[in-house]
């Protein structure tokens, strides 16, 4: 067992404060995690962790080798970007981290077809509906919407998505269907624990906005759960219009205030270092763009003419 993988695997077990999570992660049996670690204190001649009821945590020779770890993973991973940079190389292994409904219907496909064209290239992604810290946890990139959160790594925005608000149909019938910004406080809002509204929605319609103001009903971390919510009347929600619009033109959902805008929601890229080069991420930002791209295209070209929507 090499050395680096020894500490990728110590400080992954300590970010995760758990030797189970760390074999997720990893994808490996939590004995192999255990033995790794063994290997490592081996190597160290010292005990690098406690383990408690509560999880894992270092030791004081532990915080050492992990602060000392971090540098030598960061600056490997580095290194092996700006080698595969000399000859413009697509190889070795590439981690991204994405959200859910991105991931599936967008991202997943798309690293698919640049898998195909790339064969040495070893794709690793995660599906998590959570802000990742890019430096801390080890991805060369994560693709993130709505906002940044708290990173050590570069972000720039990408792309950006036209949203709806919508609810069924049945939901509507029964609570009213809203006719100005001010009439969505009768509603019930299903929030994204991590796209919260803050009490209000900025809707627009022409050059106007609107405070439109939101009374939450209901919040999770999971976008397969809050779909469930809406799909089950308890309320309304957003989304990005791609995700559901054919939902939308079937009548399964319907749109909520459709006079009016809903807020756009942006797209990052974060990456650990804008200064080391990495053709795989450029690769990957530049498909996602264009593929998102098209998409808002394709939905402008679809809507009705101003006109029509506030007349």
């Amino acid at each position: 067992m090499d050395k680096l993988t020894l500490l990728e695997t110590f400080t992954i077990a300590l970010d995760e404060g758990s030797l189970n999570r760390t074999a997720q992660r990893r994808g490996i049996t939590q004995s192999a995690v255990s033995q790794q670690i063994k290997q490592l204190e081996a190597l160290m001649g010292q005990q690098l962790l406690h383990r408690t009821a509560r999880g894992i945590h270092a030791t004081r020779a532990g915080a050492l080798v992990n602060s000392h770890a971090q540098a030598l993973l960061s600056g490997y991973n580095r290194m092996t970007a700006e080698v595969d940079a000399l000859e413009g190389s697509v190889s070795g292994t590439f981690r991204i981290s994405v959200n859910s409904f991105l991931g599936r219907s967008v991202i997943g496909p798309m690293l698919l077809d640049l898998n195909r064209e790339h064969p040495d290239l070893n794709i690793v992604m995660r599906l998590e509906d959570r802000l990742v810290d890019v430096v801390r946890e080890g991805y060369d990139l994560a693709i993130r919407t709505g906002k940044l959160g708290d990173t050590d790594g570069f972000g720039r925005k990408i792309s950006t998505l036209e949203t709806v608000l919508f609810a069924t149909p049945d939901y509507l019938d029964r609570e009213g269907r809203p006719e100005t910004p001010e009439d969505l406080k009768r509603l019930k809002f299903i929030q994204h624990h991590e796209d919260q509204t803050r009490g209000f929605f900025p809707l627009r319609r022409g050059p106007l906005e609107y405070p439109a103001p939101v009374q939450v009903g209901f919040t999770a971390d999971d976008p397969d759960l809050i779909m469930h919510a809406v799909s089950s009347g308890s309320g309304y929600t957003r989304a990005p219009r791609f995700m559901v619009e054919e939902q939308l033109a079937s009548g399964e959902y319907e749109q909520v205030l459709p006079g009016y805008e809903a807020p756009l929601k942006d797209v990052f890229a974060v990456y650990p270092s804008r200064r080391a080069p990495d053709r795989r991420r450029d690769l990957t930002i530049e498909h996602t763009a264009a593929r998102l791209d098209a998409l808002h295209r394709n939905q402008t070209a679809e809507l009705p003419a101003p006109s029509a929507i506030t007349a």
